[in-house]
């Protein structure tokens, strides 16, 4: 709290004194706090949010998420994906963003259990990550002065292609399962999708329901550590693929209103985007991008899970990831939306792989 009444003095050239702190959690590697703002030479909002990674961690997910905050601060507010970026100091490795104020989390929405709710809430989550995606296509080269800046190498997300690579390896020897070849070209074609990709937007990544906040301005993202341009199938998919886990309430959401509420944000996203991509238009293009990057998303969080003795650093660096999961079950049930989805796209190599594999992972888990 200190560095950052420190740096906020510096900015004001007048004291400025942070009272009331409430600790609104973290990544695990980061703390974050609100405070308000007793003293001030300067016009600042009443209260704050002040985001610090500590000194031990490493710094490339700060420099990301600083380059990020920077870049999403030059779009307008009605774009404008999270919170405002007010100060920064990387030495010190602090944020201080604006304070998006009383709201929902996600999480308790979809716990909750309300159907209309959490329809609603889903379809403007669609909406507002196409919304986002539309207001940055064509920022990569600014993003990429900013990430220079702050010393990142680039923006690929270099845990997950690590994990990529020895994925084939972890689940063949894990569950005796085959690759086909087009399941393992589109496997590839997901890999690509971090460096290449014909939809390039800006996208955080971890856009899955805890770094979620519903407020009087819509639907807010919390969380840029992953942030980066990649392609904008990679949030849609990532979306689709960690809100199920999530749901609660009784009686519980069956496989068919599931689907279709993963049909409802797949389309609210399209909505906002098909004007500038037109051909995500044809339902044969979009079911097939889509799938290809849940594809890839499924199929991470099982090497992770069956991985975990690995103990490697980058790999560790994923446990902060809403797509991570320790829980068999969940697993098993992401494998067989997948299948279901396949089946409903007409990709049916990769269907019968999908549920090829939440059969032996059911056998060999939950049995």
């Amino acid at each position: 709290m200190h560095a950052a009444e420190a740096l906020l003095t510096a900015r004001a050239g007048a004291p400025v004194r942070l009272t009331d702190i409430e600790e609104l959690g973290g990544s695990g590697r980061t703390t974050v706090v609100r405070a308000r703002v007793s003293e001030s030479g300067f016009s600042l909002p009443r209260s704050l949010v002040i985001k610090t990674l500590g000194p031990d961690e490493p710094a490339e997910p700060f420099r990301r998420e600083l380059a990020s905050y920077k870049f999403a601060n030059t779009l307008s507010s009605q774009t404008r994906p999270g919170p405002q970026l007010i100060a920064s100091d990387a030495d010190s490795r602090v944020l201080v963003l604006s304070d998006l104020g009383v709201g929902r989390s996600m999480l308790s929405v979809l716990a909750e259990g309300d159907l209309a709710l959490t329809t609603q809430s889903i379809s403007a989550w669609g909406q507002a990550l196409g919304r986002m995606h539309a207001a940055t296509v064509g920022g990569e080269s600014d993003y990429g002065v900013l990430a220079r800046q702050g010393g990142q190498s680039g923006p690929t997300c270099w845990q997950i292609l690590l994990s990529v690579a020895d994925a084939e390896s972890v689940l063949a020897e894990g569950l005796e399962v085959q690759v086909p070849d087009a399941v393992a070209e589109m496997l590839a074609a997901g890999r690509a999708l971090f460096d290449e990709g014909d939809h390039r937007a800006f996208t955080p990544a971890d856009v899955g329901p805890e770094n979620i906040l519903l407020n009087a301005e819509g639907v807010q993202f919390l969380d840029y550590e992953w942030g980066g341009f990649r392609d904008a199938a990679l949030d849609i998919a990532y979306a689709v693929v960690t809100f199920p886990r999530h749901l609660g309430g009784e009686p519980a959401a069956d496989a068919q209103t599931v689907a279709r509420w993963e049909t409802a944000m797949v389309d609210a996203w399209r909505s906002e985007v098909e004007a500038i991509w037109p051909v995500l238009g044809h339902d044969r293009d979009l079911n097939r991008k889509v799938t290809t990057a849940r594809l890839l998303w499924v199929w991470m969080s099982t090497v992770w899970l069956l991985d975990e003795a690995s103990g490697s650093a980058e790999r560790a660096a994923s446990h902060t990831m809403d797509l991570y999961s320790t829980d068999p079950r969940v697993i098993v049930a992401r494998w067989r939306s997948l299948a279901a989805a396949a089946a409903r796209a007409g990709l049916d190599e990769v269907g019968d792989f999908a549920e090829l594999v939440a059969g032996h992972l059911d056998s060999s888990w939950l049995r």
